[in-house]
């Protein structure tokens, strides 16, 4: 223990005087207590575990009573304490002396304490105007020397401590941003992960409470979610409002201390909930590309300010957040155009017509649509089967899914396992990237296989097998990969007949062929023409920006009366071009006789020597050549013309022996 003698009623001592008043039998006693310092520092994880080690040595090395160490901001407020000590009844008119004397004093009553009272002087930079007080009956005022070198002792062992417990506590707050950023991975909506984030962000900078706000940039404000203490949790504010303001256009972290006496704080906030704010740090919220989503902030420090590690942790904790909020925006936005997409295709989807098939064919596609089963779809080109099959589809559970097309007849039997099952990259030559195949695209949803009577022999075993064992495996790759999407085919040929001729897998149509529906071609439902008519030319006189076109009396007879050889799709072609050409806001039977007869001379009649399969193919070859001249060649536009695909319009000419090239009434296609 250090020696002591009387002391005088009062006494100064400065810094330069310290080692003049150390005597040398002081020294060792001096040496041990840094020791137990030093120890007492690398042995604890905060500072009050610290302070109240080290106040305890202090005061059995000076003879203390109570030992206190205190800062002033600007209020005093004791960091530790020891003994005997009131901390709301120190000696403050000599403590605030001390501090502005920069020295340290001796006092033998000081305010209300009877006993002598030490103050020296802690240099620490982590703390303000921090003092340590000593009170007790045996203190003299020749031991302020070695009090002085106690107190520096002490702001070494504080400045250790907190650096130490600052790491520590960097480090939680590290990991626990981390596991927070991996938390709102996990969130899918923004109004949850908003309130996710604000009750993280609080726990974490241990502070009261938490904010985000979304920058309306159109709009020139900024939306508070979630704004506690306002009624419906959210607070709308004009974009330079305040701190929030300046950081959303700046783009630059603000901290403030105290807002009141800050002038970019705006009080409005506070007048509306009716709670006040004392501290805060507000941060940009920018998404990779740098764009302003918004800012974030965090509002009053449980204990004392916000230091310069919060500050790291908000912009840390602060680009997690903006990130988790872009990806659940841009998740938002694609459900929400998905939804958007779905009910316009759903709505596109119409089956029109109330003639009896029609009718039962509505109510078989509802029963249907609500199974897994696979349907077969049967009927001439130009029928709608693939409006079929989307109606299957978009009124079953599988309508969030998506719905692939693949027409089997366009599909090279070289390009048929790549296209349905797709490629590993480097599996061929120009496999320059891995690419899914449409069955992998379908996955959840629907593929529908249109044209199935033209897929190549090779290409029905492998379907087979996939519909067999519910499992794919890419072109170059050996991973089986499981499918779960439902099929249905669809064909303008007659597959049990094709199946007799071996031309068709007996096994795969009887796969396929588990539900079917034949579908009624045009001209045996005439009552459902003039509906469907309406129904297009509404659609086209929207797109071509006309008014409402009507339909005469004569014009309906006149589409009545017509064979439809190409079907509803035909007839939605003819209601295009009527929707374009029409020169009057109603169609009459003359508007008709241009577009459905173009030319006024008549087709020969066949001779009655023929039989009727000649007289049927001569007809036909005359019916293409007519078509394809009124187009000037362009086997495209003469397909749609007679209702067909393309494809299909070659496969015919194939088997009528009419030539694709060389005929003089042939053109060239469009390029």
């Amino acid at each position: 223990m250090l020696t002591k003698s009387g002391g005088a009623g009062v006494r100064w001592l400065g810094w330069s005087q310290v080692l003049q008043d150390v005597r040398n039998d002081d020294a060792s006693a001096l040496l041990g207590l840094a020791d137990q310092l030093e120890q007492a520092a690398f042995g604890v994880a905060n500072v009050a575990d610290f302070l109240r080690q080290a106040l305890g040595d202090i005061a059995g090395e000076f003879g203390a009573n109570g030992v206190c160490v205190y800062q002033r901001t600007p209020e005093w407020k004791a960091l530790g304490v020891h003994g005997r000590w009131t901390p709301g009844e120190g000696p403050f008119e000599v403590m605030t002396e001390a501090l502005d004397r920069e020295s340290a004093v001796y006092a033998a009553t000081a305010g209300p304490l009877a006993s002598p009272v030490l103050v020296a002087p802690v240099r620490s930079r982590s703390f303000q105007n921090p003092l340590l007080v000593l009170t007790g009956r045996n203190l003299a005022d020749d031991i302020l020397g070695p009090l002085w070198l106690a107190a520096r002792a002490l702001g070494t062992g504080l400045e250790f401590v907190q650096a130490k417990s600052q790491s520590v506590r960097r480090i939680d707050q590290l990991r626990s941003t981390l596991r927070i950023a991996s938390s709102l991975s996990q969130i899918q909506e923004t109004e949850p992960l908003l309130n996710q984030i604000a009750q993280e962000a609080t726990r974490l900078l241990e502070c009261d409470r938490a904010s985000i706000f979304i920058w309306d940039k159109e709009h020139g404000e900024v939306v508070a979610r979630p704004a506690l203490g306002v009624e419906g949790g959210s607070l709308r504010l004009p974009d330079k409002t305040g701190v929030v303001g300046e950081v959303i256009h700046s783009g630059r972290l603000i901290r403030v201390d105290d807002a009141y006496h800050d002038a970019r704080f705006s009080q409005a906030v506070d007048a509306t909930s009716g709670y006040r704010t004392k501290n805060l740090i507000c941060c940009p919220l920018n998404d990779h590309d740098g764009k302003r989503l918004g800012a974030f902030e965090v509002i009053n420090k449980s204990e004392g300010t916000f230091s310069d590690e919060d500050e790291a942790t908000v912009t840390e904790l602060a680009a997690q957040v903006a990130v988790a909020l872009q990806n659940t925006r841009e998740r938002e936005t694609l459900l929400r155009s998905h939804r958007q997409l779905t009910e316009q295709v759903t709505r596109g989807v119409t089956i029109i017509g109330e003639s009896p098939a029609i009718n039962a064919m509505r109510g078989t596609i509802r029963r249907l649509a609500t199974t897994d089963l696979p349907v077969l779809i049967l009927g001439e080109s130009g029928t709608g089967k693939e409006v079929v099959a989307q109606s299957l589809h978009y009124l079953g559970t599988r309508a969030e899914r998506p719905f692939i097309a693949v027409n089997c007849a366009a599909l090279a039997e070289s390009l048929l396992e790549s296209e349905l099952f797709g490629h590993e990259k480097g599996a061929f030559t120009d496999a320059r990237e891995l690419r899914r195949g449409k069955f992998e695209l379908a996955e959840g949803g629907t593929i529908f296989l249109d044209e199935i009577g033209d897929m190549s022999q090779g290409g029905q075993a492998k379907l087979l097998r996939v519909l067999e064992q519910k499992v794919i495996t890419r072109v170059g790759g050996s991973q089986p990969i499981p499918i779960n999407a439902r099929v249905i085919a669809a064909t303008n040929a007659n597959l049990a007949e094709m199946v007799k001729a071996k031309k068709f897998r007996e096994d795969l149509y009887f796969r396929l062929n588990v539900v079917t529906l034949d579908l009624p071609a045009l001209r045996n439902r005439p009552e459902d023409i003039a509906p469907l008519a309406e129904y297009f030319l509404n659609i086209f006189a929207t797109q071509a920006r006309r008014p409402r076109l009507q339909l005469s009396a004569e014009a309906r007879k006149r589409l009545q009366a017509h064979p439809w050889p190409g079907n509803v799709r035909e007839l939605r072609n003819l209601m295009e071009r009527v929707a374009f050409l029409a020169p009057g806001d109603r169609v009459e039977s003359e508007d008709l006789a241009f577009i459905l007869s173009p030319e006024r001379d008549t087709m020969p009649e066949p001779s009655p020597d023929l039989g009727l399969s000649e007289a049927t193919n001569r007809f036909q070859q005359e019916f293409i050549r007519r078509a394809i001249k009124r187009v000037r060649g362009n086997m495209s536009e003469a397909a749609r013309l007679m209702g067909l695909h393309r494809s299909n319009l070659y496969r015919k000419m194939r088997q009528l022996a009419m030539s694709e090239a060389g005929e003089g009434d042939l053109g060239d296609d469009e390029v």
